[in-house]
């Protein structure tokens, strides 16, 4: 069954009247570069909506920090768009190419995501469903990234639990193919910078944010497909 999460009561109803304007292959998925995100204007009431978005939040003890909006690009925070598409309410897509995570919803809309994806050579493409869902999930490298970089994830081998330290963040989905985990995760970051970047070892990164919503939308046993580079969005009408 598909699930839509309740929006915030008032006293924020002009906010919310607003979002009806607006047109996460590495189990260990952790940074393997950086770059600045470029700044973006974003009109004054639009502004307060998204600093409301992603305001400072506690979750299960855990204090997540707020996002300074006015350093990311408006593009990739959390938005519902058109989405005219043949693929069925709940479907996952995942356009690495463009840096964005569509979650199909009723009526040719979508939730759209901005991620930060996998460097060459290290991406996941093709389709699959949802088989695990975690909260705050434990992480441990995998054997090729131990070989890929020995001093760098060798000491990690016996992995690490759960936290704002862990490169999993928040919230992890777990993308399997014929009842096989294929090491591929949506996950959260606490690296907003990274959003609209190449710089995982594999893996789709969403803000802790974005993910925590994302996977109260999601159930497990969702479908999801992860475009290749230069594909087009699979069924658009």
């Amino acid at each position: 069954m598909f699930h839509t999460t309740v929006a915030r009561a008032a006293p924020r109803a002009a906010r919310l009247a607003l979002l009806l304007l607006l047109p996460a292959f590495a189990a260990a998925c952790s940074t393997t570069g950086r770059s600045p995100v470029p700044s973006t204007d974003v009109p004054g009431p639009m502004m307060s909506y998204y600093q409301d978005m992603y305001s400072e939040i506690e979750d299960n003890g855990i204090v997540i920090p707020a996002i300074d909006v006015t350093k990311m690009d408006r593009q990739y925070l959390r938005q519902m768009v058109d989405y005219p598409t043949s693929e069925p309410v709940g479907t996952i897509v995942v356009d690495p190419e463009n840096r964005f995570l569509y979650l199909v919803m009723e009526n040719g809309k979508a939730m759209r995501y901005g991620i930060g994806v996998a460097k060459a050579g290290l991406e996941y493409q093709g389709d699959g469903v949802i088989g695990r869902k975690a909260e705050w999930p434990n992480w441990a490298p995998t054997l090729a990234m131990i070989n890929r970089e020995p001093e760098r994830y060798r000491p990690l081998a016996a992995g690490m639990q759960g936290g704002l330290t862990n490169p999993l963040g928040a919230r992890a989905l777990y993308l399997y193919k014929d009842g096989r985990d294929t090491l591929y995760r949506i996950h959260g970051t606490t690296e907003p910078w990274s959003i609209g970047r190449s710089v995982s070892s594999g893996c789709i990164r969403l803000l802790n944010h974005d993910i925590m919503d994302l996977y109260k939308r999601v159930p497990r046993g969702a479908r999801m497909v992860v475009l290749g580079g230069g594909q087009p969005q699979p069924g658009m009408v």
